[in-house]
């Protein structure tokens, strides 16, 4: 959430040299980016009478309602919105900054040509944050923030420093099939607790800024949260959300409490859970290691395996990172290799032996903020090697860990944070999303004004480099989240700074979304972008792929009504990702072992340390890289 007590929190306001692209850009949108500029509203003691009436019920406390009467507390609550008001962001200034950007987004994009830098096509409002984000094996994305409690973007909107009921977690699907409106979300909250904070005030549990990853059923394991105060103090929680019934399970708490924990799915089908601040609170990181579930109990492969009553367990071996949110990932040699953002803290993980090696001390000596990394395509056999990208705002290089040791690959065009790096169905990459550091976008903390480089996707060929390319509507730095989607598109989302500093209707309400028993505010927004191999000819059709559980190294068919466009097929994970950490994503390259008509035979990959169990994207590809759409299959032992 917002930078502790202890991390820096301003700087000079200097502008930043910007690549050549980015300077063209800036030169061309000044003016238009010039009526976005931040204001304050004013106003004296007769700002009560005029307070937004939604503003009021906001303030009403029921037992002044009860002491006083209706009217009488409506005055109290009248006046305490007014002192809040003072100083608000006005509503005119987010439409103001939204047209602007909006207009510079589509002034911008008509020099890059959809066929070579993809373009972005669909922008619409969300009841949700998308802090947290999970492409579940039902083609529904699961979207999981917080309630906020400040609207405006120069001041903290997350109850990092609260406790009580206003520190609640919320929860929301999105089904791309019924498309953008109201009706194609629903709401999926955790469930309701009293924290252990003293103040026996039962709400959804606090899970934002969790980690997780998926089990080999298709469910999410989420771990950790938020229990407000001392800088962010860290929560027990052991949570699974069901996608088959859409529905949460709580299970016993964890050992410690975590918030900004890393969680990854290894090659026997269980979770480690690493790293986090303590229940003591901000600078009490801790270097307990668990695991989910217990060794006592079976890892859930079947839709109805759901995890009840299930414990974590301790590790044998430690990992003390010094900082939030490692990566973590399980390669094919089946260890989880641990990139801490200190440079010196990068270790080995046995998950047989449970044990921890050192790894040899990332070159650039430098600490990596909230930055992407993943890992890279290693054909029929899975990811041997991952590149560490982001989280160093004067820095655009890359490094890339294979064997042991590192070398530089080519860098980007900048240096930013809080991006998010994703691999595509054709095995590319591509950096969407992020910004100078947390909450600034190049201007200073809680500006919203974002330096225009921040907004502009880079993309990698086959041969390394990156290019830049189209402009994204928002600006999203910290909290920012990105999914490649079953159908090749990408959503974009998070940052919920950035979306309420361009709200056209803060305090709008949307009512009946489903499965929601009172009015939803739509304060968050989705931006789907389309890559340039969906403008770059005919798809191939992928018809059927297996239904059943596939097992390793074993042989399979699938149907395509275009087999001539089949030349290849790929598994591609689907991302959970939050605050730059997605240890999920995987590429990996099918052998193709016979084509007959419309039948193609392809081989799983040859084991779990290849491709860990659980749901994959399965895209047939053109020899030109086209994706079909995808269908999920299911590897299993």
């Amino acid at each position: 959430m917002p930078p502790s007590p202890s991390r820096p929190r301003s700087r000079p306001r200097g502008r930043h040299r910007l690549p050549a692209a980015a300077v063209v850009l800036a030169v061309t949108t000044g003016s238009l980016l010039s009526a976005a500029a931040p204001a304050l509203a004013h106003g004296g003691d007769d700002l009560a009478p005029h307070v937004d009436s939604r503003r009021v019920a906001e303030e009403v406390r029921q037992d002044e309602v009860a002491a006083l009467g209706r009217e009488h507390a409506e005055e109290h609550a009248r006046m305490r919105a007014a002192v809040r008001g003072v100083g608000d962001y006005p509503q005119t200034t987010r439409t103001n900054r939204y047209n602007a950007l909006t207009a510079s987004q589509a002034q911008l994009n008509k020099a890059f040509a959809p066929e070579t830098f993809g373009a972005f096509k669909e922008y619409f409002p969300s009841p949700d944050f998308g802090d947290h984000v999970a492409l579940l094996p039902t083609g529904k994305v699961l979207l999981f923030s917080f309630e906020r409690i400040e609207t405006n973007p120069e001041k903290e909107p997350a109850p990092t420093q609260t406790i009580g009921k206003e520190n609640a977690g919320r929860a929301f699907l999105w089904d791309p099939a019924k498309g953008t409106g109201k009706d194609a979300f629903q709401r999926v909250d955790p469930p309701v607790s009293d924290m252990p904070d003293g103040l026996d005030e039962p709400r959804p549990v606090p899970f934002f800024c969790s980690g997780h990853s998926f089990l080999p059923n298709g469910m999410l394991g989420v771990f950790g949260g938020n229990l407000g105060g001392n800088g962010g103090t860290g929560a027990k929680l052991s949570l699974v959300f069901d996608p088959w019934t859409e529905t949460w399970t709580r299970n016993p708490d964890m050992s410690v409490g975590r918030w900004y924990p890393s969680v990854v799915t290894g090659a026997d089908g269980r979770q480690l859970i690493m790293s986090g601040q303590s229940e003591l609170g901000y600078g009490t990181p801790t270097p307990v290691v668990e695991r989910f579930p217990a060794k006592a109990f079976p890892v859930p492969v079947k839709k109805t395996d759901t995890p009840k009553n299930t414990p974590v367990e301790r590790f044998r071996a430690d990992a003390p990172f010094s900082f939030d949110y490692p990566h973590l990932f399980s390669l094919n040699d089946g260890n989880v290799y641990g990139f801490g953002r200190a440079a010196n803290e990068q270790w080995r993980f046995d998950p047989v032996a449970e044990t921890r090696a050192d790894l040899t001390a990332r070159p650039d000596g430098r600490k990596r903020n909230y930055g992407s990394a993943v890992m890279l395509p290693g054909g029929a056999n899975g990811p041997d090697s991952a590149l560490v990208l982001g989280g160093d705002r004067d820095n655009p290089g890359t490094l890339r860990f294979s064997n042991g040791s590192w070398t530089a690959e080519k860098s980007r065009a900048f240096g930013r944070t809080q991006d998010d790096t994703l691999l595509l169905p054709n095995g590319r990459l591509m950096t969407v999303n992020g910004a100078y550091d947390i909450r600034d976008y190049g201007n200073g903390p809680y500006n919203p004004n974002a330096d225009l480089k921040y907004r502009q996707i880079e993309l990698r060929d086959d041969q390394g480099n990156w290019q830049l390319g189209p402009v994204q509507r928002l600006p999203r730095g910290y909290h920012s989240n990105a999914v490649v989607l079953p159908d090749g598109r990408i959503m974009v989302t998070g940052d919920e700074l950035q979306q309420l500093a361009n709200n056209t209707d803060v305090n709008g309400t949307v009512d009946g979304v489903p499965g929601t028993t009172g009015p939803i505010t739509m304060n968050g927004t989705i931006e789907i972008y389309e890559p340039p191999y969906l403008h770059q000819g005919d798809r191939p059709a992928l018809a059927n792929a297996p239904t059943t559980p596939v097992g390793y190294d074993k042989r399979f068919t699938v149907t395509s009504t275009t087999p001539g466009l089949a030349a290849r097929a790929v598994l591609l994970a689907p991302t959970t990702s939050t605050h730059s950490v997605n240890t999920s994503q995987r590429y990996v390259d099918l052998r193709l072992t016979g084509r007959a008509g419309n039948r193609l035979e392809f081989q799983a990959p040859p084991d779990a340390k290849a491709a860990p169990p659980g749901w994959y994207l399965l895209f047939l590809l053109s020899d030109k890289g086209v994706p079909s759409v995808a269908q999920w299959v299911q590897l299993s032992a």
